[in-house]
């Protein structure tokens, strides 16, 4: 299928596509806000500079976006046109997102993933948001142990 703008102009609007406080991310980050949650945004020094970061939860969030990062939904299908070059491109974003992933993990992060198609119900995900960040944290405990060991005294 041939594209129905020149070249020029597709690359003009791909370069237009965000990297960060994408429409995605945004919703997350004023659900969580709303809920009186409060977090860090793309920290450089984490592998794949995470979207949404918890630093005393030990946890990261990445909000992707389903077509860029190959998502098996409605909208991660790839296009009919230039499938010589969005095949390996998609495929290197989900290999660098793995890759991003497991540093993560190794350095003792919780690492979860948000995508694009399940902001259309975003109580949903914000509850699966929700979960994630309260589920057990080994730092969060032992502070807590502390905390309670000191009023003893």
């Amino acid at each position: 299928m041939v594209d129905s703008i020149s070249s020029e102009q597709r690359s003009r609007l791909m370069r237009r596509v965000k990297r960060s406080n994408t429409k995605p991310e945004m919703i997350v980050r004023q659900l969580l806000h709303a809920r009186g949650w409060r977090y860090r945004l793309h920290v450089k020094s984490l592998p794949g500079t995470p979207d949404i970061v918890f630093p005393s939860r030990k946890a990261a969030l990445f909000v992707n976006g389903c077509f860029w990062h190959g998502h098996s939904c409605r909208l991660g299908r790839l296009p009919s046109s230039r499938p010589e070059f969005w095949v390996p491109k998609i495929e290197a974003n989900r290999a660098r997102d793995q890759r991003k992933t497991d540093q993560l993990l190794a350095a003792g992060w919780r690492v979860m993933t948000i995508w694009q198609c399940s902001l259309n119900k975003p109580q949903v995900a914000l509850e699966d948001v929700e979960t994630f960040l309260r589920t057990a944290n080994p730092v969060a405990e032992t502070v807590a142990k502390d905390d309670t060991s000191r009023d003893k005294c």
